[in-house]
């Protein structure tokens, strides 16, 4: 996918992955992630491996409302200013009905 003249998308990017099978659920957590809908954003913070990608994957796929999601990684500290190509290509993606939450 190509966003712009120049900027390649990186579609991997901006689907979330499917919640696996055998997972250690955390209600409480999701709870907690529901009660936030009604703010902005919603940032989830933690060290490497303690489940974010897990928790908010779990969360999403059981969300009634649309979901975007972008995976960052210490490679794209440098690239900061792709983060808009990004945004607007997973809305186009919403809008054109490719997935039920976007990636």
């Amino acid at each position: 996918m190509m966003v712009g003249m120049s900027s390649p998308i990186l579609a991997t990017k901006l689907f979330a992955p499917q919640p696996r099978a055998q997972l250690v659920h955390r209600p409480r957590l999701i709870d907690r992630m529901s009660a936030s809908l009604p703010l902005r954003l919603t940032l989830v913070s933690a060290p490497a491996g303690f489940g974010k990608t897990t928790l908010v994957s779990e969360w999403a796929a059981g969300s009634e409302r649309p979901v975007a999601w972008l995976s960052l990684d210490e490679t794209d500290a440098t690239g900061l200013l792709a983060i808009p190509f990004y945004l607007l290509a997973g809305i186009r993606l919403y809008r054109l009905g490719r997935s039920s939450s976007v990636g």
